[in-house]
């Protein structure tokens, strides 16, 4: 994987930048569809190549392993070929689905032991194992196993459950330079930043991390429930750490807005489930606000979901016919919405990147916050 960094803005630290990997090139900043099972949820792979425009893609560890399993995703060549995409994955580690799993699960030295979500079976992750399994998925960029601690959390358990992340992602780089990808091409590791809000913990992580030299770092644990504010904070006392020559990934953010916010902290790379959760239950982002498309109002407006869109689902359908597709239960209402979710999102940090190129990143910001937090 190569980075180039191409322009910082000049008011805030906000970057555009070219990332180059085995299946193809992603122009940062960057949002990344969730395709946690190997598909983004009520999409083809051509709409979200073709409507969405989405670059790279995510998969993920814990889902992929238990469905289909890494017997499956060997015998097809891996994600790419099992799926049809063929653009950039990546891949998260699991950590954090074992986080949520916090009635199921076990922590421990060695590893995570767990209970499958779906059939109660037990199973354990390690570094080294969890490495293999990402080996086997094929993704471009696979991330270091690590635990997520909830929020709040406690300094002493914060503390130890970094530790804990630092001592697996040694385990994991030791690991990865006793393999080699499955598939020919380069596969490339991003350690993780923990340390829940405390500045103490995130500063010693991020120097860790940066330590490692690895050639992209991500940021986990925030999103998970602490006020904005302290993401903001936490984000960008670790993108001041992290190395400038290499991506930042936040990883899980977030709103329209957090990822405008979080782009002028210095973060090159967003996921996160929202687009796609929230069209399926009728919540719709725009340039003008969001929406909940089934309040009554929206019965006889026969105007576009958004007409300054390009993208074909939010200017060729009324918001009108696609609250009627949200109250008569059909599912082309969830996969619109989806579509332009996502559509709205790409088209978002597109426009940022056009902004920190010509150098308005700043004032372009502050004036997008306030309407994209609008309630219409």
């Amino acid at each position: 994987m190569i980075f180039e960094l191409t322009t910082t803005d000049s008011e805030s630290k906000a970057r555009a930048g070219v990332i180059t990997t085995g299946h193809g090139v992603i122009e940062t900043p960057i949002f990344m569809p969730v395709g946690t099972v190997g598909s983004v949820k009520a999409l083809t792979q051509e709409q979200v190549k073709q409507d969405v425009q989405a670059q790279i893609i995510l998969g993920n560890t814990y889902h992929l392993y238990l469905r289909p399993g890494t017997e499956i995703l060997s015998k097809a060549g891996g994600l790419h070929k099992f799926n049809g995409w063929d653009r950039p994955i990546l891949t998260d580690s699991g950590g954090y689905q074992v986080f949520s799993l916090a009635a199921n699960r076990k922590i421990k030295e060695e590893g995570c032991l767990f209970q499958s979500h779906i059939d109660g079976s037990r199973h354990l992750f390690t570094p080294e194992n969890v490495m293999d399994i990402q080996r086997t998925i094929g993704a471009d960029i696979i991330m270091a196993f690590d635990e997520c601690p909830p929020y709040p959390s406690e300094y002493r358990y914060a503390k130890k459950s970094m530790e804990l992340t630092h001592r697996w992602l040694d385990r994991c780089i030791a690991r990865l330079k006793e393999t080699q990808p499955a598939y020919g091409y380069e596969q490339t590791l991003f350690p993780i930043v923990q340390g829940s809000t405390f500045k103490d913990l995130r500063t010693i992580s991020a120097t860790e991390i940066a330590a490692r030299e690895c050639a992209g770092n991500a940021i986990g644990g925030l999103s998970v429930g602490e006020p904005e504010a302290d993401m903001y904070e936490m984000c960008g006392l670790v993108c001041d750490i992290l190395p400038k020559e290499k991506p930042r990934y936040l990883m899980g953010v977030g709103t329209p807005w957090n990822i405008v916010e979080n782009i002028a902290l210095g973060v090159d790379m967003f996921d996160c489930v929202m687009p796609t959760r929230n069209g399926r239950n009728g919540m719709l982002f725009t340039w003008n606000g969001v929406i909940n498309i089934k309040n009554k109002k929206w019965a006889d407006d026969f105007s576009p979901i958004d007409e300054n869109s390009p993208c074909f689902a939010s200017s060729q359908y009324s918001k009108a016919y696609l609250r009627h597709l949200f109250v008569a239960g059909e599912i082309l209402g969830m996969t619109l919405a989806s579509i332009h979710n996502l559509a709205f999102y790409l088209e978002l940090v597109k426009e940022a990147r056009k902004q920190i190129l010509t150098g308005n990143y700043a004032q372009w910001k502050n004036r997008m916050v306030p309407q994209l937090k609008q309630r219409l």
